[in-house]
């Protein structure tokens, strides 16, 4: 989980430690991280964290990541013209995100096999190792499979920044390819 760093602007720094040292004191404990976040932001005069973060001004949040385009004209070369995998990136970033590819085109709240996994891994890639990419995918924790290694389903997240460009690179020109499923909970 990332995190946004958001500046807290204190107009009397001796008003916010007093509030902070009574907070601290009335503790029998050492705060942890939430507490001392709300201790933190009601000594600057706000109800708690949440109340903090919520009166921040929509220019003071940070803006979501923008994707990387020098990456994801790297990552598309490990690709050929049909939107198969060519060779396995020696870059652990590039890897990640050509999994990604291979996540958006599994399907989403169902369970498959090993063997059906196996066999659509095998169609996507021409270097003839889907173990490998089977395997990935289940440490990247991008699909789930029982301990039996029986039964497989894609475990449904937020993909990066990079997955959607990369995809319109990939399949662009190619209406005869199928469009990825990028559909994801919230």
């Amino acid at each position: 989980m990332s995190r946004s760093a958001l500046s807290l602007a204190v107009p009397d720094l001796s008003a916010f430690a007093k509030g902070l040292r009574t907070q601290l004191a009335a503790l029998d404990h050492p705060p942890g991280h939430v507490e001392m976040l709300n201790a933190c932001c009601r000594a600057a005069g706000y109800r708690n964290f949440q109340h903090f973060r919520s009166s921040a001004a929509p220019g003071d949040l940070p803006e979501a990541a923008a994707p990387d385009l020098d990456k994801i004209e790297k990552v598309a070369r490990h690709f050929d013209s049909e939107g198969r995998m060519v060779r396995w990136p020696s870059k652990a970033s590039h890897a990640e995100l050509c999994l990604w590819v291979l996540w958006s085109r599994l399907p989403a709240g169902t369970v498959s096999s090993e063997l059906e996994i196996s066999t659509l891994l095998k169609g996507w890639n021409t270097f003839g190792d889907h173990a490998l990419l089977r395997r990935a995918m289940v440490d990247g924790r991008l699909l789930d499979r029982t301990v039996d290694g029986r039964a497989y389903r894609r475990i449904e997240q937020k993909p990066p920044a990079e997955l959607s460009p990369l995809l319109a690179r990939l399949y662009r020109d190619r209406a005869a390819l199928p469009r990825a499923d990028v559909r994801t909970r919230a």
